[in-house]
This record gives C-alpha cells, structure tokens and sequence, in this order.
C-alpha cells in the first residue's frame, strides 16, 4: 500500500486525496503535523533522496504530497494517475492557493 506524507493544510495534499479516493487507490495518509515523528519520517526520505527533492526545495517547497510505494519514492502524483490511465483528475476549487514563502506554489 502507498504511504503519503503530507498535510490537511496543503491545496496540492487536498488534491491528491481526492483523486486517490475517486479512483479507488489505496493509501495510508500520514499527516506530517500531527507528529514530530511523523515529521522526522518524512524529513528522512527528503533528506535522502536528494535527486526527487532538490528542485522543489531550491523553489522554496516542501516536498508534499511525498508518495511512498515500498523503495520508491515520488512527489508527482499528477503523472503517478495519468500512467495509470486515469486522465480526468479532480481539482477543488481552493487548488490556486498557494502555501509556499513566495505565494507561488506549495
């Protein structure tokens, strides 16, 4: 089963959540929030692999949703569903949002 870190006050978490259960995708969500522990765990695949997260952190992002499927590690869930055929992806309407320093991203 896929493990997701992430977080309830992130539009981009929010979208991946919506999407997984419209299609029936199985997941354990794991809110980074809730716990240091929690948090330590997601900091450790970020820390650790580099080549996903480097972009994302020069941009100022987090890194979440961060998608765990047993040694693979990814963050684009968008392209994650369109390889497995699911091409009409659901948004809620709060996705302009922003949660990033620069009000750009999340």
């Amino acid at each position: 089963m896929l493990k997701v870190y992430g977080s309830k006050n992130c539009p981009d978490c929010r979208n991946l959540k919506l999407n997984f259960l419209k299609y029936g995708i199985e997941f354990e969500e794991i809110e980074i929030l809730d716990s240091l522990k929690n948090l330590k765990e997601f900091l450790h695949y970020r820390d650790n692999n580099k080549e996903i997260f480097e972009r994302l952190i020069q941009i100022g992002d987090i890194g979440i949703p961060c998608i765990i499927d047993g040694n693979h590690v990814f963050t684009d869930w968008e392209s994650y569903l369109k390889e497995l055929g699911h091409k009409d992806l659901i948004y809620e309407d709060s996705f302009k949002s922003s949660c990033s320093i620069s009000g750009k991203g999340c």
